[in-house]
């Protein structure tokens, strides 16, 4: 395995372990997370393994295959910079919950295809977090493995980001979704066999990142924190009249409240569709999610737009973008036989506008963060 060599080779010896974690992509269910609400994601193929072994020095030295190396110490976790704070951002928040973890080296090797949206940070601190849960015998479950993880990315990088990412990647499960309460951290898995239906969940990844994401992702959560505090409710989650706060409120505040209650129901909705085995009418509703996106929670851009609609107008059931916006990718339910005639429709689309070709990753839902070794 390419991570154990690399670890060899940097510190000298062969890794206690090395350990797995899936990105993600979400099925429905956008900027809900961080409202309490409700989300569907599912594992990918792609993922981070982590090589590590303990140290009783105080040292953590990181090497990523792809970014280089990193050393610091426990006591000066916060100089970790760049790929670094996020493994550092693990040891952070377990230590700051109490749990008694010392030094490691780790090799990081992954293979999430960068800059789709596919969460390869949430995967890189997912797998440290459940290889310093083995190594240092903490005893948490995976949804605490996953807490630790958002936290590190909340807190210690500062990026306000819901559990839905963490959580995917720590209880992903083959041929399954994860439908899960971001409140409550309640869930359960749902089976997600489109090949049974002659369908196939395509990743379009549109190969573009508008620099003004990260400031528009915390405005938009300004934007919902401010109408729950006017509407009286702890978080949109807990709006029961749509209708009656669209009433209360106005310009962008209303339209955040119309997009993550809506969204909500279609959650819901989908998760009904999946368990009544009716996979094709799912498409409508990742339709009306991204046009939700699109035009109430304003977090699409052109090359999302003309993706989604360029893969409808091929033959796909339904298209959306997926994950924070601005950019990334789209995911299509997508009949299998017009598989290449989605795909050529979408390139011709961006050819036409002279923008560099989409890359296509078929998205197979698959297992979540484990130890391989």
């Amino acid at each position: 395995m390419r991570v154990v060599d690399a670890f060899r080779d940097a510190y000298g010896t062969a890794p206690e372990g090395v350990w797995h974690a899936p990105g993600r992509v979400n099925l429905i269910g956008e900027h809900t997370d961080y409202n309490d609400g409700l989300v569907l994601p599912f594992a990918l193929p792609w993922g981070v393994n982590a090589a590590a072994s303990r140290r009783d020095d105080g040292v953590v030295r990181l090497l990523s295959l792809q970014a280089g190396a990193e050393p610091v110490t426990l006591d000066a976790l916060e100089r970790a910079a760049g790929w670094a704070r996020y493994p550092a951002g693990v040891f952070w928040a377990l230590r700051a919950g109490g749990h008694a973890v010392g030094g490691a080296d780790i090799a990081i090797d992954g293979d999430v295809p960068a800059g789709a949206g596919l969460s390869s940070s949430a995967a890189l601190e997912v797998a440290v977090a459940f290889a310093l849960n083995d190594l240092y015998a903490l005893g948490l479950g995976r949804m605490d493995l996953a807490v630790a993880a958002r936290r590190a990315e909340n807190d210690f990088v500062g990026m306000p980001c819901g559990i839905m990412d963490q959580a995917a990647s720590a209880l992903g499960a083959e041929g399954r979704a994860l439908f899960l309460d971001c409140r409550s951290l309640g869930s359960r898995t749902i089976p997600l066999d489109v090949a049974a239906h002659d369908l196939t969940l395509l990743i379009i990844d549109t190969g573009v990142h508008h620099e003004l994401a990260d400031g528009q992702y915390a405005r938009r959560r300004a934007d919902c924190e401010s109408a729950a505090k006017r509407l009286g409710v702890a978080a949109l989650r807990d709006v029961s009249d749509l209708a009656a706060a669209l009433s209360t409120l106005s310009g962008d505040e209303r339209a955040r409240v119309q997009h993550v209650v809506t969204e909500n129901h279609r959650v819901e909705a989908v998760v009904g569709l999946l368990r009544a085995g009716a996979v094709e009418q799912v498409g409508a509703l990742l339709n009306a999610s991204h046009l939700s996106l699109r035009d109430q929670y304003e977090v699409s851009c052109a090359e999302l737009d003309v993706a989604v609609e360029a893969a409808v107008r091929g033959g796909a059931r339904g298209a959306r973008m997926t994950g924070g916006g601005f950019g990334g990718s789209v995911i299509a339910l997508v009949p299998t036989p017009r598989l290449q005639a989605v795909q050529d429709s979408v390139t011709a689309a961006y050819g036409e506008r002279d923008w560099a070709a989409p890359r296509f990753l078929p998205a197979v839902p698959s297992a979540g963060a484990r130890r391989l070794i």
